[in-house]
């Protein structure tokens, strides 16, 4: 089996709500998403997708996506989708580091090696539990009445994990925070993340005034070193996310017992096949983990939920999904939904569900 074409759109995905991040810093409307379309001279095709989140957020953004695989293509064409190692190495060969631009190819290539399989990738990589997972909301907000707003918003529609942003002011988080933990109902999951929001002296300020709630914070700081140098000064657990972009990184965490949870993002890390190895440094060394797209559509929310499927459930905190905050679907109500706050594992095979075409409109970009 070969690659024989490549074929790559875009779309724009219009949030229902503008979301907030950093207490408010950075603004976002619409999400810039790259659809990547494989077919095989076996007959079998496979889709994949890379959504960043906007441009500001971390470095990355859709027309580097768009851009770099115009130079990757050359590279994977005539190769074997299933053998993923082969198409990975060709990838960083052709274009070292820009990872979040080869994880539409990956997961295309998981798609195939799936549907060729006859089994659902959470499967083909080794096992997929059936667990249902929970959806964990994204709750970015300006203010503490937004985010009750936003929160029961989420659990109106049966989440029960959140991801409250904060950052970037001291009163205004420890308010934010004992607030929400003041309304946090039984069994609830909530995560604060920063998103390297905290200088080192902010983020000891708001830990050492919330440490009698026992709450986790998600990248608090914005470099590991920055992490390092606070980690024996609290006693909160902390996730990492947008520090965790390579192998080295999760490595460096591991060792150095800088976090207690993975936040693991498929499209920042490089896709399945890198983010596989991830999470095997974290078993390894007794990390939990949550596991999410950048953002996107069902089909990034569906490869999220399975990496989750590979990982035991009582080390998997929750999926973090978008497909509640976009307003278009492009997939025409298929693939995994929410469905009381939690997505359940497809058993079709490949990824398990591939866009609608007729929506998408025309290719910007076809490589043979």
């Amino acid at each position: 089996m070969k690659i024989k074409r490549i074929s790559v759109y875009h779309v724009d995905l219009p949030l229902e709500h503008p979301y907030w991040l950093s207490g408010g810093r950075l603004k976002f409307e619409v999400l810039d998403a790259t659809l990547v379309k494989i077919e095989t001279d076996a007959g079998i095709t496979g889709w994949g997708e890379g959504t960043p989140w906007g441009h500001t957020y971390v470095p990355a953004h859709g027309p580097g996506i768009r851009a770099g695989i115009e130079t990757m293509a050359p590279f994977v064409l005539g190769l074997d989708p299933r053998r993923v190692l082969d198409v990975e190495r060709a990838m960083d060969t052709a274009l070292p580091g820009h990872l979040y631009a080869k994880s539409p190819i990956d997961m295309a290539c998981w798609d195939i090696a799936g549907q060729a399989a006859g089994l659902p990738i959470a499967d083909l990589m080794g096992g997929g539990s059936r667990t249902p997972r929970s959806i964990a909301s994204s709750v970015g907000a300006k203010s503490i009445e937004d985010t009750r707003a936003v929160i029961d918003r989420y659990r109106q529609r049966g989440y029960v994990a959140h991801s409250v942003k904060i950052g970037g002011n001291v009163a205004r988080d420890i308010a934010r925070i004992r607030d929400v933990e003041n309304l946090r109902r039984d069994g609830e999951i909530i995560l604060y993340d920063v998103n390297r929001g905290w200088s080192r002296q902010q983020a000891l300020r708001v830990m050492s005034a919330t440490e009698d709630l026992n709450v986790m914070f998600e990248q608090p700081c914005e470099t590991l070193d920055d992490i390092a140098a606070i980690a024996g000064k609290h006693a909160a657990p902390v996730s990492v996310d947008e520090a965790l972009v390579t192998l080295q990184d999760a490595t460096r965490i591991a060792r150095d017992g800088l976090a207690e949870v993975f936040g693991i993002k498929l499209n920042r890390v490089g896709g399945l096949t890198k983010a596989a190895r991830m999470r095997d440094v974290a078993l390894a060394h007794g990390i939990d983990m949550f596991v999410m797209a950048t953002g996107g559509t069902v089909l990034a929310d569906c490869e999220a939920l399975h990496l989750a499927a590979t990982i035991p459930d009582a080390q998997c905190h929750a999926v973090w999904a978008c497909q509640d905050m976009i307003t278009i679907d492009i997939a025409d109500g298929r693939g995994p939904r929410n469905t009381d706050g939690h997505l359940h594992l497809p058993e079709t095979p490949g990824l398990g569900v591939h866009p609608d075409e007729a929506a998408l409109g025309e290719p910007v970009a076809v490589y043979a």
